[in-house]
């Protein structure tokens, strides 16, 4: 049985005009929109390790358990190349002590997974240096990880091993059990992945694989007026916008097949994380939100 998950970024005013909810008002909602379970963005304006006391992760662990609901995974956001630029700076240490940070905060609310990412690929550093920067700090990532009990959820979506051909190689050269893969469709996707392909990168990650998040798209092309041509330049790359899951372009069809190959039944989170067809109000993102449940049904009794 997959398990529903609902991403609190969907309620956390991150993109122009959507909706903001507080942690303790999302919490609600989820309950209302019938999850069981939810991520929680770990960072402000929702569950900050800067912000957060000991007593309010006691107050918030309480409020989850209250609400019925489960604590499938903080969501961390990592750079591991963000300080590459000059030399010197450690920016894989420093994004392996933000984990510890944030592994601290899974302990003390009673969650067992924090997801995390590569690092986004700078032109002017040679891109192996880059590229083992990640692999460091990961490995320490995970050092600080098992010592709490945590395990780090690596997700397909900064440059560095975004391929799923690289990524599967990145998850085999860190070879460690607090390192798991979060993969997701509409990253692979969004690269050129279509059909056969799709569930065969699918496939590619199952011996690491332990969560995946669900997002939906529409491709739409973008041109430019050129009145001295009376014709119009086509822009590269084209404008991308979200909508309810299973009215988009992406091949749900050939990832759930893979996920079926591998076994999968683990977590299925849903995000809103662009701006969405319909708007960013509050009735817009409830009735995209239970459209994943509904979606999400219908591939569990596909099989």
């Amino acid at each position: 049985m997959y398990t529903p998950v609902l991403h609190s970024v969907s309620y956390s005013s991150a993109w122009p005009g959507q909706a903001f909810l507080s942690v303790p008002d999302f919490l609600a909602k989820a309950r209302e929109l019938k999850f069981g379970a939810v991520a929680l963005v770990a960072k402000v304006p929702h569950v900050s390790p800067a912000s957060y006391s000991k007593a309010e992760r006691r107050e918030l662990r309480a409020r989850i358990s209250d609400e019925g609901l489960h604590l499938a995974a903080l969501m961390g956001y990592t750079d591991f190349t963000c300080g590459l630029r000059r030399p010197g700076i450690p920016s894989g240490e420093m994004n392996a002590l933000y984990i510890a940070q944030l592994c601290e905060l899974c302990a003390d609310l009673g969650c067992e997974f924090l997801r995390v990412f590569t690092g986004y690929r700078l032109d002017e550093v040679a891109y192996d240096l880059q590229y083992g920067e990640v692999v460091r700090g990961l490995r320490l990532a995970a050092k600080y990880a098992e010592e709490l009990g945590v395990t780090l959820l690596l997700q397909n979506h900064h440059d560095i091993a975004a391929h799923f051909k690289e990524f599967a190689w990145l998850l085999r050269e860190l070879d460690h059990p607090r390192i798991k893969a979060a993969f997701d469709c509409w990253a692979v996707w969004l690269q050129g992945a279509r059909g056969e392909q799709l569930r065969q990168a699918v496939r590619e990650i199952a011996p690491w694989l332990a969560f995946t998040t669900v997002a939906d798209y529409k491709v739409m092309p973008q041109f430019i007026y050129q009145p001295d041509h009376v014709h119009y330049i086509e822009c590269v790359p084209p404008l991308t916008r979200a909508t309810a899951p299973g009215e988009g372009e992406l091949d749900y069809d050939a990832f759930f097949a893979g996920l079926r190959d591998a076994g999968y039944r683990g977590p299925v989170a849903y995000e809103m994380c662009a701006p969405l067809e319909g708007g960013g109000r509050i009735e817009n993102l409830d009735r995209t939100a239970t459209a994943f449940l509904d979606f999400l049904r219908r591939r569990q009794d596909a099989g």
